[in-house]
């Protein structure tokens, strides 16, 4: 390894991936640093071709391995068949002031492997509500300076959807949908005719449903519809960083990937008034080592983002690079998941579904869009789908054994929709991270400290959804409806962000504009860290625009000399 880049980019994810498309691109000499092991495109996928009789207990964690890790097996996508991408809970300790599930993968392409796949694309409203109706600070970007990149990022990564024509989740570049099916179908249509602001419509999704050449370059194919996804899919049909950022950066020959290797701090001159470069725990070794760079981009994940920043402290800066203000930290937001709901629909027995759709529906935020007429701020989306169950009437008509019980089995029973929340919440100064005055990691890092909660806000959105989606069910003909709060801990979401937020004024915010820090311009945070607030659409695809953005200006300033 060289210890001597034009760039730094911390982490390997998402946006970890696009920094390194970007600046190796652009010609800069690029070390994408990752805490977590190598793992390449396809090679390290162990589970991807397995059915379930070949995993040793068919899917299932056995019981001694869920009780020594309550948190990570709680995760959606969690099995025996993901786990190899996830972190075990002893393995990286933190402190719960309260109750917050930090959901971790260490590795190269980091959550990339593991994530939803979810791509909407934030509508204007989101970006100018908390500041028109007073529940957060002004963004210093709005929808149609970000419209241009997120175009690029929906072009390479590849998204598939449908145009709409809905103000509150924009029309993307997409690739062609998967077909609802015919209850879906029913779904979307019964309610548009009864509510004409509500729409249920296809998701966005990062999967290659009709690849372009430049996807089939790079080694991917199309979508098998086999929704085993997590397991690292070795057609490269979902955007990963390992099957499409890094191999894209890869190619410029300008990419160096270090890889076991623990981001302990950023490196500040006080003399130079820039960082310098980082220090880092050789994994294998036990050993500091140092790497040095013009450019420094923090992609480690929002909250480690928010540690690493944390501890790089200085004589200039005491309390964390570029926290003057004490706002690094602060204003920490995720996304409100807790309101579920499910019924059973009579009929459509004769019609089933083809291959295994690894997409959903979704019915567009329909509150508080351009105005606030609620009691509460903000809105939610509603992800949703319909489904064939699984027979419950042989079990029950038959003695359990035989072949007219086996044959039972083999048909399925009623369809079933259910309907989920993904609800704006509130960045507030009081929900916080902070570094451990006592408590270390194994690497004699201090361990973060969650103080997260819920708030007043956050419990007025559930009881609508809850009401909404009973009533919404009810005009589809739903019957044996079931609604659930289920009073998850925040972090379970995984879409933690904020603690170093974008913003105009640097006493409100740390970073400007271009994602940089104001007060050490040659560091970039495009990872959920950087957002100023939550919206309710999935906040992936604005991070990889931030990103394409903030690399191709940093490239743009590196080679005019002015950082």
């Amino acid at each position: 390894m060289n210890t001597t880049y034009d760039a730094i980019v911390i982490g390997s994810g998402i946006s970890g991936g696009w920094a390194a498309k970007v600046l190796c691109e652009n010609g800069l000499k690029t070390c994408v640093v990752e805490r977590g092991r190598n793992v390449e495109h396809n090679k390290d996928y162990p589970t991807a071709h397995l059915h379930p009789w070949e995993l040793p207990h068919g899917g299932w964690m056995p019981r001694s391995f869920r009780d020594e890790n309550p948190l990570i097996t709680k995760s959606a996508g969690f099995g025996e068949d993901t786990a190899h991408f996830f972190i075990k809970d002893k393995e990286q300790p933190y402190v719960q002031k309260k109750p917050f599930d930090w959901i971790r993968g260490f590795q190269v392409g980091g959550k990339s492997l593991i994530w939803g796949r979810a791509c909407q694309r934030w509508s204007q409203s989101e970006f100018e509500s908390p500041f028109k109706y007073k529940y957060g600070i002004q963004w210093p970007v709005d929808y149609p300076e970000m419209a241009p990149w997120y175009h690029l990022v929906e072009d390479f990564i590849g998204v598939c959807g449908n145009k709409d024509g809905l103000e509150s989740m924009p029309d993307g570049e997409f690739l062609p949908p998967f077909e609802m099916n015919c209850v879906e179908r029913h779904m979307s249509k019964t309610l548009s005719d009864r509510y004409p602001d509500r729409h249920l419509v296809h998701g966005r999704w990062a999967h290659l449903t009709e690849p372009k050449e430049h996807h089939l370059e790079l080694g991917r194919g199309k979508c098998q519809s086999r929704n085993l996804c997590m397991r690292g899919c070795p057609f490269g049909a979902y955007f990963s960083s390992n099957s499409s950022t890094l191999p894209s950066a890869q190619r410029t020959g300008n990419l160096s990937i270090l890889s076991d290797a623990v981001v302990v701090k950023i490196i500040y001159d006080d003399q130079q008034k820039n960082a310098t470069g980082i220090e880092y725990i050789d994994t294998a070794t036990g050993s500091r080592q140092e790497l040095k760079a013009s450019i420094i981009f923090v992609n480690a994940s929002a909250l480690n983002t928010n540690l690493i920043l944390l501890n790089s402290t200085s004589d200039r800066f005491p309390n964390g690079l570029g926290n003057d203000h004490d706002i690094l930290g602060r204003y920490v937001g995720f996304h409100n998941y807790r309101g579920w709901a499910s019924g059973r629909f009579e009929g459509f027995r004769d019609t089933y579904v083809y291959g295994r759709n690894p997409s959903e529906l979704i019915l567009a935020n329909f509150r508080n869009v351009y105005k606030n007429d609620m009691p509460f701020v903000g809105g939610y989306t509603i992800f949703s789908g319909a489904y064939r169950a699984r027979n419950e009437e042989a079990p029950e008509n038959g003695p359990g054994i035989g072949a007219a019980y086996k044959e039972g089995l083999r048909l399925p029973g009623d369809w079933q929709a259910y309907m989920y929340m993904q609800g704006e919440t509130i960045p507030k100064a009081s929900n916080r991270v902070y570094l451990s005055d006592t408590e270390k990691d194994p690497w004699g890092i201090p361990q973060l400290v969650t103080d997260v909660n819920y708030d007043d806000n956050d419990e007025l959105m559930v009881q609508d959804f809850l009401k909404e989606s009973k009533t919404m069910l009810e005009a589809m003909g739903c019957t044996d409806i079931e609604l659930d709060d289920s009073k998850q801990a925040p972090g379970l979401d995984i879409h933690e962000m904020g603690g170093c937020r974008m913003g105009a004024d640097p006493k409100m915010s740390m970073l400007n504009r271009y994602n940089q820090l104001h007060l050490c311009q040659n560091v970039f945070v495009t990872d959920g860290a950087c957002m100023t607030s939550t919206g309710n659409q999935s906040p992936s695809l604005l991070y990889m625009a931030f990103t394409a953005r903030a690399a191709t200006y940093a490239a743009e300033q590196f080679k005019a000399r002015r950082i």
